[in-house]
């Protein structure tokens, strides 16, 4: 008796715990379709009365949203493929290849993901405006090109690969990138998955960047145009369905490329923890 009152216990905890957390979510998606007087007057109601696209509509009609959207698709796109690609190569080099100053450049590494992110805000405008890229499509991209994070994640990863695979092709005439490309690369599968997730999270999600890249509303990215649309470029009046419809449409392809790939994130997860 004392197990099932304890089990029920934990699972009431869990459900309190998962409807604060899923709350919020609930009142975004149906303050969207909510009229605008109707979200003032009853704004934690998630039942809009009436129900109206007119903020889903106007998001598209009235504001720069699509240009945003079609910005960071462009940038994320970009980035992912250019991550997935150099940290792992970068990751392979660390973990494979013995080269001088190897130890200080992985500690220099670990070093850099140890610095929080806003410090770095001020001297990457300057090289921005030094290099002559601000307020430009390469200034929005090319400083996200490579992450440490990910280059960290493939390294660990490729620590774990047994070296006698890699011999094994030597032994054919495989080179140093051949060897990576077709032999390690497609092993590395469950930390590229993961690597992608979090890449695409974290630059679908970039503002910090964004706000010190560019200044053009016609570069600017969806965090960079809703941080704008919050802040009162519309004029007079809350506008809260607007707002939380273009949010959630902004939430909408995390979702979907998490839910996607969710198991293959969690399976290499759990494999990354097996092998340490």
């Amino acid at each position: 008796m004392r197990t099932i009152f304890s089990r029920f216990f934990g699972y009431a905890i869990l459900v309190f715990f998962g409807l604060v957390f899923l709350y919020p979510f609930v009142i975004q998606i149906s303050s969207s379709f909510k009229t605008e007087s109707d979200a003032a007057a009853n704004p934690l109601s998630p039942i809009p009365h009436p129900f109206t696209t007119d903020a889903i509509e106007r998001i598209f009609v009235g504001t720069g949203f699509p240009t945003w959207l079609m910005n960071s698709v462009l940038v994320t796109v970009i980035v992912v493929l250019a991550r997935v690609l150099f940290c792992s190569m970068a990751g392979y080099a660390l973990s494979r290849l013995r080269f001088r100053g190897r130890r200080v450049l992985f500690a220099g590494l670990l070093a850099t993901m140890a610095v929080p992110p806003v410090v770095l805000l001020i001297p990457k405008f300057l090289v921005l405006n030094q290099l002559g890229i601000y307020d430009s499509y390469p200034g929005l991209i090319v400083p996200l090109l490579v992450d440490a994070t990910g280059c960290f994640i493939m390294k660990q990863f490729f620590d774990s690969v047994p070296v006698s695979v890699e011999e094994a092709a030597r032994i054919d005439g495989a080179g140093v990138f051949r060897t990576y490309w077709s032999v390690v690369l497609p092993m590395a599968r469950p930390a590229l998955i993961t690597l992608t997730i979090l890449s695409f999270s974290g630059t679908w999600n970039e503002f910090p960047h964004s706000l010190i890249a560019v200044q053009n509303p016609a570069l600017f990215t969806l965090p960079r145009g809703l941080a704008d649309l919050v802040s009162g470029s519309l004029g007079a009046g809350t506008q809260y369905p607007l707002k939380l419809g273009a949010a959630l449409l902004a939430t909408i392809p995390v979702a979907i490329i998490f839910v996607i790939f969710q198991r293959y994130f969690v399976r290499g997860a759990a494999e990354g923890g097996e092998r340490g």
